[in-house]
């Protein structure tokens, strides 16, 4: 009895540690091997960090010229002192990885397509679009153009060598936790993979395009309706740079001779939640920043701020660190996985970011010449594709081989999938061409810069993506340049899909570097970009992309307006609530909306949203209210628009556009300040009526309907009718999507429309305010910690702070040995 006892229980003990040791299927998911993810040596306690535990070390890293010393702060930033830029890049790399690597690692899974290696076939699909959109494709190229710069790949060498260095000495129980909990482990560091987070980056600023929607809504509307519909220029914005005679004599270079009307529709689907893309809360992709002038502040010194919008994430999406050398004292935020300052200051000057929004993707309808696609015609002549062939790995599965067909104009991305319209198509990118220079030098020209010279001299390298560097000095200077690369265009040419067997519509030259929007010391005494027009349409260039309305006219009217300007001022500035949108709309609602239709409970609604003061402050009940009405207006009035879509039909022919019944066409709608312009100046526009009924509706009956709608709908659901922070919600999710991870408890004010832009889930990534006197004053925060650990307190330590609109004083050394109550420890490596 005893031996069969024994038996069974060896069987199974046997049993029970071979389930821990191999991953378990949990309804459509899969958990690791809880074996190794419980392991108490091994397993996520070894990820635990002690409370109140920093201590020094001495360390030898291999490569080092001579010694380095990193200071670390009570936000756990790294103060890097290096003898020589090539060491600090290589202590930069080993730092950033200590505290970021899963990070890192996934972003470059991302953008390469190789997510499915560790999560597995659901992935596919958009690791195969990654691939067929020329990713990794750009990032081999970027890597060309770097090589250009002896100084920048050894640079990038350094930087790379160093997060190898400590991804070399981890053991398993050392590797972040998200390795455990995917089971995988992490892989050695490239200068590749420096260049992908940088496409990445590129992906999320310049990759926007609507010419698929535009395509289908002109053929749907005709000319005359869309130009109506959708005018490329909103008269009320103030621009990046305005008209003040500088092109007056400029010569242009002329745009080829695109064939304007070689477009027609070519029947979309319509990409995901097309219903939301232009009212509700999806991704904000701007920022914000301006540079004040001595003669706007109350010390007389030069202030400049900066607050990238971005999706927010745990880890962050930026990691500080101060590099001094002896060529400079740089302070900022970095990207993790690439090296330097991109957004920051040093002891002379400081720069920011804002996102240029140009249209620079188009896509051309290829031609093609054989029944198996590997010839097209252009102008008459056949050209050969060039097959890039990709493999994926898929976990638990073989791998799996995709062919990319490569055109002059670049991929064609959707040809893998047989009903879709775009199947024909190729992508031209600007983020695909070979950079002229490095872009590393760009950026190491600003840390290492001492005046506007040195700032103007920086630029000309940097293409893509295209971004608003503003600029202050201790000097004395302010300035601010659109830089980036941007096709020479003809009217119209890249809004809608054109066809590519005509090399005239092709891109054939870019608007030289010194024709490129800029400005320096302006009059009024500041400069400022909020991703609206880069300059009225008085400049001798065309060019068109997705522009903000909203927060440049509210961030303009506030900058003129302001004398002795503090720091606090520009505090209030960055968490302004006002939504310029809310302004222009309501008080025009109001005006049509019929209150002797109301009752009670309704006038009672229409006070509230009368007294309000437009600003979506989390405590208040007005803008839920305004948001759940606005958009229930703007529904009715393009209920023509909506039906189009479901049915592609009206005015175009169906076979033009595919008409599928599991998927939408495409379209475009208005912009809403568009929509507020012809409630307010055309009232009776056809637009506003519903074509189901006998009745002509106006906008006064669609305001009033819309309310009653929305009256009916709080009445209906009084758990909606709450205040704004809590209706909107906002979370701060986990990069890999683990809400343990996360930090779902939060309630804000802000809106994407206000110089607070905060929607759902996204919004400022970093608020940075710099006054350049003798000494200069410097204050930053951002959603998250210096620490990509869930177990440490530096993972998430900065989130209130951020939340409750406060700031951290920004620690500024001069040297490592600097007292200060505010050290906590430090690293001396040597070679």
């Amino acid at each position: 009895m005893r031996t069969i006892k024994f038996i069974l229980a060896l069987s199974f003990t046997t049993f029970f540690v071979w389930q821990l040791a191999r991953p378990q299927q949990l309804g459509d998911k899969t958990i690791p091997p809880l074996g190794a993810f419980l392991n108490p040596f091994s397993g996520f306690w070894a990820n635990a960090e002690p409370a109140n535990d920093f201590k020094d070390q001495n360390l030898s890293l291999p490569g080092l010229k001579g010694k380095v010393e990193v200071v670390y702060d009570d936000l756990l930033v790294p103060h890097i002192f290096a003898e020589n830029m090539e060491d600090a890049a290589r202590v930069q790399g080993y730092v950033t990885a200590q505290h970021r690597l899963w990070q890192m690692d996934m972003t470059t899974r991302k953008a390469s397509g190789r997510l499915s290696e560790v999560i597995g076939e659901k992935t596919l699909r958009m690791d195969r679009l990654a691939r067929r959109r020329g990713m990794v494709y750009a990032a081999e190229n970027d890597l060309i153009g770097w090589k250009k710069s002896p100084e920048t790949m050894a640079l990038l060498q350094a930087y790379t060598d160093g997060v190898n260095a400590w991804l070399d000495q981890l053991s398993p129980a050392d590797w972040p936790i998200e390795f455990k909990l995917l089971h995988y482990a992490p892989e050695p560091w490239t200068p590749l993979k420096v260049a992908l987070v940088s496409e990445a980056m590129a992906e999320t600023l310049c990759a926007w395009e609507d010419d698929l929607e535009s395509t289908n809504t002109l053929a749907a509307l005709g000319s005359e309706t869309f130009n109506y519909l959708f005018p490329e220029w909103n008269p009320k914005q103030q621009p990046i740079i305005p008209d003040t005679g500088q092109w007056r004599d400029l010569h242009p270079l002329l745009p080829p001779p695109f064939f304007a009307d070689s477009t027609r529709s070519l029947g979309l689907i319509a990409p995901d939640a097309q219903e939301e893309k232009y009212l509700n809360d999806g991704p904000i992709v701007g920022s914000n920043n301006w540079a004040l002038s001595g003669t706007k502040t109350k010390s007389g010194k030069p202030i400049l701020c900066n607050d990238p919008h971005l999706n927010l994430t745990l880890p962050s999406i930026w990691f500080q660190v101060q590099i001094h050398t002896p060529e400079s004292n740089t302070y900022g935020v970095s990207l993790p996985g690439v090296p330097g300052v991109l957004i920051g200051f040093n002891e002379n000057i400081a720069w920011g970011l804002t996102n240029v929004s140009h249209d620079v993707s188009d896509w051309y309808k290829i031609h093609w010449a054989n029944s198996e696609r590997s010839k097209y015609t252009i102008d008459g002549e056949q050209k050969s594709v060039r097959f890039r062939y990709e493999a994926f790995g898929i976990k638990g599965q073989p791998d799996f081989m995709d062919t990319v067909r490569y055109t002059v104009f670049g991929p064609v991305t959707y040809d893998f999938e047989m009903d879709n319209p775009l199947r024909d198509c190729a992508l031209r990118w600007v983020a695909h061409d070979v950079p002229e220079q490095s872009t590393f030098d760009v950026f190491l020209g600003l840390n290492t810069g001492k005046n506007y010279a040195a700032y103007k001299n920086a630029l000309p390298g940097f293409d893509s993506p295209a971004q608003n560097f503003v600029f202050a000095s201790r000097a004395g200077d302010i300035a601010i340049q659109a830089q980036g690369k941007y096709p020479v265009r003809g009217q119209q040419q890249g809004r809608f899909i054109q066809e590519g067997d005509r090399w005239a519509n092709a891109w054939h030259s870019y608007i030289p570097w010194d024709q490129i929007p800029s400005m320096k010391n302006p009059s009024r005494g500041y400069v400022f970009s909020a991703n609206q027009h880069s300059t009225p349409p008085s400049y001798p260039y065309y060019y068109l992309g997705n522009f903000e309305d909203w927060r440049s006219r509210r961030i303009y009217e506030r900058l003129e307006a302001m004398t002795n300007a503090t720091v606090d001022s520009m505090k209030t500035m960055q968490l302004d609530n006002f939504s310029q949108r809310a302004a222009d709309a309501l008080p025009t609602m109001l005006r049509l909306l019929d209150r002797s239709q109301l009752d009670t409970e309704g006038r009672k609604m229409a006070d509230e949203l009368a007294a309000w003061n437009f600003r979506y402050e989390s405590n208040l009940m007005a803008p839920t209210i305004f948001e759940a009405w606005f958009d229930s207006c703007y529904t009715a009035t393009w209920d023509e628009i909506a039906a189009l879509e479901k049915r592609g039909k009206g005015n175009v022919p169906t076979d033009d556009l595919l008409a599928n019944k599991n998927r939408k066409i495409a379209l475009l709608y208005p912009d809403a300040w568009r929509f507020i312009e012809i409630m307010q100046i055309d009232s009776a526009s056809v637009f506003f009526d519903h074509p189901a009924t006998p009745y002509r509706e106006t906008a006064r009956d669609i305001i009033l309907e819309s309310f009653k709608l929305t009256q009916a709908y709080f009445r209906q659901n009084p758990e909606k009718r709450i205040a704004f922070g809590e209706y909107k919600g906002f979370v701060l999710k986990h990069l890999g999507q683990i809400d343990a991870f996360s930090r779902l408890d939060l309630k804000l004010g802000g809106h994407r429309t206000a110089p607070n832009a905060m929607s759902k889930a996204n919004g400022p990534s970093w608020r940075m305010i710099v006054e350049l006197g003798d000494v200069v004053h410097a204050l930053g925060v951002y959603p998250g910690g210096q620490s990509g650990n869930p177990g440490s307190r530096f993972y998430d330590n900065m989130v209130d702070t951020w939340a409750s609109g406060n700031y951290y004083d920004l620690l500024f050394l001069k040297s490592a040995n600097e007292a200060s109550g505010r050290i906590l420890g430090k690293q001396v490596f040597k070679p």
